[in-house]
């Protein structure tokens, strides 16, 4: 019972850093401080992607858990056992992988490089000490 709730555990944790790649900038954008720990996620994400045959850690202990509970376990990555399925029925090729790859990359891109809108930094001017409010 307990090997079968670490494994979901791990699994929602992987889930969750595969979410952190593709989006984290946008948090990054508003968190100055993860902006370090996304990028490294991402490349850490494009270099799985890229490489075939490449096994995330985080795979191998969901197996190694998996089997301690009792299940099954699976080949192969994370993103093939649980996301091809509904994403890439037929399978993932090296191909399609280096495309999510590229698509980390470009998302990645986009997000650091959209302009950021800059707060007024001007002084509020709406009171005059008079009791007046005056539009500046």
């Amino acid at each position: 019972m307990i090997f079968r709730l670490l494994t979901d555990l791990v699994i929602a944790l992987h889930f969750a850093f595969l979410l952190f790649i593709v989006a984290g900038g946008f948090l990054a954008r508003r968190y100055r401080w993860l902006i370090a720990p996304h990028l490294l996620a991402a490349a850490w994400g494009v270099y799985v992607e890229a490489m075939p045959g490449l096994i995330c850690p985080l795979t191998t202990l969901e197996n190694a858990l998996a089997l301690r509970a009792g299940a099954a376990g699976y080949r192969g990555s994370f993103i093939q056992h649980y996301l091809l399925p509904i994403i890439y029925p037929d399978g993932l090729t090296p191909l399609a992988q280096r495309s999510l790859a590229a698509l980390v990359v470009a998302i990645t891109v986009a997000v650091y490089v959209w302009p950021r809108r800059r707060a007024e930094l001007t002084p509020n001017r709406s009171s005059l000490g008079d009791g007046s409010i005056h539009a500046a």
